[in-house]
């Protein structure tokens, strides 16, 4: 069977290495924390050792959740060419049926943002978009079952879009 793959854009790649270094950094300091803790004593009744070793199981399974990622991960990269068609790392306008128009950046699932209007390839609206181009009305159900129609303004990759 085929690993998972994760479909990341430039910026979710660079934000996950980011990430990763820094909970690299963190691990030294939870060493430190769990150092300190052995000096208070027993262990057994050690709440900073029992903090500080929940605090480096977290840490460390976060590690491994971002390393597992990275090497999974297949970079979607549009930024090169002209986008004809909706993908990850492309920005849509939307317009409703009334005329209201909307704008989201499709993204790999790890990237979404929901306050920034960054949806995932995989959510109903992210499937229903892939692959369609400019013209193109589509209709999707949202998750009460609601049934939303929209047709594609215009399709960006998502850094010209965003400048």
């Amino acid at each position: 069977m085929a690993e998972a793959k994760y479909q990341l854009t430039p910026e979710g790649r660079a934000d996950l290495i980011r990430e990763l270094e820094e909970r690299e950094r963190k691990r030294q300091e939870i060493i430190e924390s769990l150092r300190e803790a052995r000096g208070f004593g027993d262990l057994s009744e050690n709440a900073e050792f029992d903090a500080a070793k929940d605090e480096q199981s977290k840490n460390e399974t976060r590690i491994n959740e971002i390393k597992y990622q990275l090497d999974n991960a297949v970079i979607i990269d549009t930024s090169k060419g002209d986008v004809f068609s909706v993908s990850i790392n492309t920005t849509v306008v939307l317009e409703d049926p009334k005329g209201k128009a909307s704008t989201f950046s499709i993204v790999g699932t790890t990237e979404t943002d929901s306050l920034n209007n960054k949806i995932s390839n995989e959510s109903p609206l992210g499937s229903a978009l892939l692959g369609r181009m400019v013209g193109d009305e589509i209709s999707y159900a949202t998750p009460s079952g609601r049934v939303r129609t929209f047709r594609i303004v215009s399709i960006e990759p998502t850094e010209r879009a965003a400048e």
